[in-house]
């Protein structure tokens, strides 16, 4: 009865922490993403996507409906989804034996993470797979029947199809079935769909897949740290590991598992093949940790229920949750974030007028963006892995290839002021647009905005 009351509770924050967050420029590729695919555009053969290409396509149909409110709707998607994780783990303790209070602790004490909190708030493709996960769990904690085997096969796939770090905890469940011994046909024939989504897509741009998906995630961060190499040791990693999991209480759940002996199932080696997810990419996010988070606090919900937490772990408990809370709360109490980037994206687009496509680092904030900007300011600060053909072929624009490209396809307009430190980028980064406009004599569209410029011919 108690879940019954305060998981609808939680959705309304979930919705609400969506709408309040500040703006980050993670987000901008995917809603560039979603907004191209809407117009019937794919990954990697139309424009440049660093991840695998599931969430897109999904979310294209919702970027149809929504139109200009794409951004904020992708917001709302993806706190539904983070919502959805939550519940996915009480009633994945639920089945796995933990009683109510213990799973309601868990779910809960997932909620109180700033992982999930800040995954859930932006529309970046975070908790997607996170979802995804969650109701695999739910399949696999279930009887062991036919219908669960095909639905824990697909959304286990579904989730690495989103985000490819979920293709190791998808991995470790295919390695827990073979060490037991157990049929893995079902789980292979829901896999099929998602996998063969990701090998159609490959098999249209085989080049420009592989970039996306394995070769910038492995060579952009050396090149974009190269100034700041202390970013990519290992006392960092460490650092950032410990910030990250302390906020929340994550730290705790560990704690929680030791203590009730629930290092069981197949719970264990998702949690293993999170925790390897996570440190594999340098530098470490928050966000990566995230595939690790569910599992654990399944286990932390079985190691409740064993062993009740003594009165130490549940003061103890207070100030790391008010830590992972924290940020939110600071967003919803003093945030506009939504309602102001709306109030900016209609102001830009009352200056754009007709004019198509715009190139700019923020495609977030217009309707029609440029698909050689698709990917935001990741794929433009390129410098030295790519030739000026492959960033061609790619299709993509970086400041090298800036001039030539324009020439052959100017764009329709040019947006300045979506990148930068007030969006979590980088100051200066929009500089060789901006350049290039003056440089070909383009005007200054009057803009009822500190931020923001408009550059037409």
């Amino acid at each position: 009865m108690r879940a019954r009351l305060i998981l609808p509770l939680l959705l309304v924050a979930f919705l609400a922490l969506a709408m309040t967050r500040p703006v980050d420029h993670d987000e901008s590729q995917y809603v560039a993403a979603a907004v191209l695919s809407a117009k019937g555009l794919l990954p990697y053969r139309d424009y440049a996507y660093l991840q695998t290409p599931l969430q897109p396509l999904l979310i294209a149909p919702v970027a149809a409906i929504a139109g200009a409110w794409t951004w904020p709707a992708l917001r709302l998607v993806n706190a539904l989804l983070g919502w959805l994780t939550v519940v996915g783990i009480y009633v994945t303790a639920r089945r796995s034996g933990a009683g109510e209070r213990a799973g309601l602790i868990a779910a809960l004490g997932l909620a109180a993470c700033d992982i999930l909190l800040f995954s859930a708030a932006m529309a970046r493709n975070d908790a997607l797979p996170a979802a995804m996960l969650a109701g695999a769990m739910i399949a696999m904690a279930g009887r062991p029947t036919r219908a669960n085997g095909v639905l824990a096969g697909l959304l286990l796939a579904g989730a690495a199809a989103a985000k490819i770090s979920y293709s190791l905890p998808a991995a470790a469940v295919g390695l827990w079935m073979l060490w037991r011994r157990e049929r893995m046909g079902w789980l292979v024939v829901g896999a099929a769909l998602p996998v063969g989504l990701v090998a159609w897509l490959w098999w249209l741009a085989p080049a420009d897949a592989l970039f996306g998906v394995l070769t910038f995630p492995a060579k952009a961060p050396a090149e974009f740290y190269a100034d700041r190499p202390w970013k990519l040791s290992l006392a960092a990693k460490a650092v950032d590991t410990l910030k990250f999991l302390a906020l929340g209480p994550a730290l705790l759940a560990a704690v929680a598992v030791g203590r009730g002996r629930a290092l069981q199932g197949p719970w264990l080696w998702l949690a293993l093949a999170g925790l390897i997810a996570a440190l594999l990419p340098e530098p470490t996010w928050r966000q990566y940790w995230l595939p690790a988070l569910p599992p654990l606090f399944v286990m932390a919900a079985l190691g409740i229920d064993r062993c009740p937490p003594t009165r130490a772990m549940r003061l103890a408990a207070i100030p790391f949750v008010v830590a992972g809370l924290a940020p939110s709360l600071v967003a919803l109490a003093t945030g506009s974030g939504m309602i102001a980037a709306m109030r900016e994206r209609a102001v830009i687009g009352e200056a754009l007028g007709a004019r198509s496509p715009v190139a700019t680092l923020s495609p977030q904030f217009v309707t029609d963006p440029d698909p050689r900007f698709a990917a935001g300011p990741f794929a433009f600060r390129i410098r030295r892995f790519l030739s000026p053909d492959d960033e061609v072929a790619r299709g993509i624009v970086t400041p090298r290839t800036l001039t030539a490209q324009f020439a052959a396809h100017p764009p329709g307009a040019i947006l300045i002021g979506g990148e930068g430190k007030w969006t979590s980028g980088t100051d200066g980064a929009e500089a060789p647009l901006e350049a290039w406009a003056r440089a070909n004599s383009w005007r200054q569209v009057p803009l009822a905005s500190r931020r923001f410029r408009v550059w037409v011919p």
